[in-house]
């Protein structure tokens, strides 16, 4: 059983603590927008009629729900997460959403995931890969799972490219961002998000980091002036 390292236990302690009012602060803080962000991640998705997709750090479900309503009923969903709060939320989603006879969950970190080589046609992780304390070995346990021929799609946040905008958002960000999670949630886990953003590569630096986990054909998406990002790769 994979052991996380003493930074990956605080991390995963800070989303058990605020697992009950994540689906909320996520729409809150976005202004609803994460929603189309996951939307345009998930039709970049690679499957057939038969397909098995994983989601990686799924968290409280969003992502297999949107994937289960863009693909056909025999397409078969699993979410990977290191926080069992997160995802027990997520199963009563999935239950209430009527997709439960394709979607099952397991707990995992991404960089031990409990399945065999070549076992996914597509993989997607939105928003955890920078909370993945080696991401190396994230990726490269993703490529592993993947088959020859699959493809992973990774939605993260990001830095605008506009000046002018940019420091709009660090204000928002840095300042207004920990306050308003301090009201609704804990001041802690949201000072924490804009510190891990503005810690996370360069988009050159992460479609480098896929290429040299096996990953080719990478293309760059940005959404929304830039705050946030798909990369999109595949495996030979």
């Amino acid at each position: 059983m994979f052991r996380l390292s003493e930074r990956g236990e605080k991390i995963q302690q800070m989303f058990s603590a605020i697992a009950p009012r994540y689906d909320f602060m996520n729409h809150l803080l976005s202004f609803g927008v994460d929603r189309r962000w996951r939307k345009k991640m998930v039709r970049l998705l690679k499957f057939s009629d038969a397909s098995r997709i994983l989601d990686v750090a799924t968290g409280t479900g969003d992502v297999v729900i949107e994937i289960a309503r863009f693909t056909p009923s025999s397409v078969k969903i699993t979410g990977v997460d290191f926080c069992p709060e997160m995802l027990e939320l997520g199963r009563i989603k999935v239950l209430q959403s009527g997709y439960s006879d394709r979607i099952d969950f397991t707990v995992a970190p991404c960089e031990d995931i409990p399945f065999s080589d070549n076992t996914f046609d597509s993989a997607t992780i939105a928003f955890g890969i920078r909370n993945v304390v080696d991401r190396k070995l994230g990726l490269a346990e993703i490529w592993r799972v993947v088959r020859p021929g699959g493809r992973i799609v990774v939605l993260e946040f990001s830095t605008p490219s506009s000046g002018i905008f940019r420091c709009i958002y660090y204000f928002y960000f840095r300042r207004l961002l920990p306050l308003i999670g301090g009201i609704f949630s804990r001041f802690r886990a949201y000072q924490y998000l804009p510190d891990s953003v503005l810690e996370f590569p360069s988009r050159k630096e992460f479609a480098k980091l896929l290429a040299e986990a096996g990953f080719h054909n990478i293309h760059i998406h940005d959404l929304t002036f830039g705050i946030a990002t798909i990369f999109a790769g595949e495996k030979e």
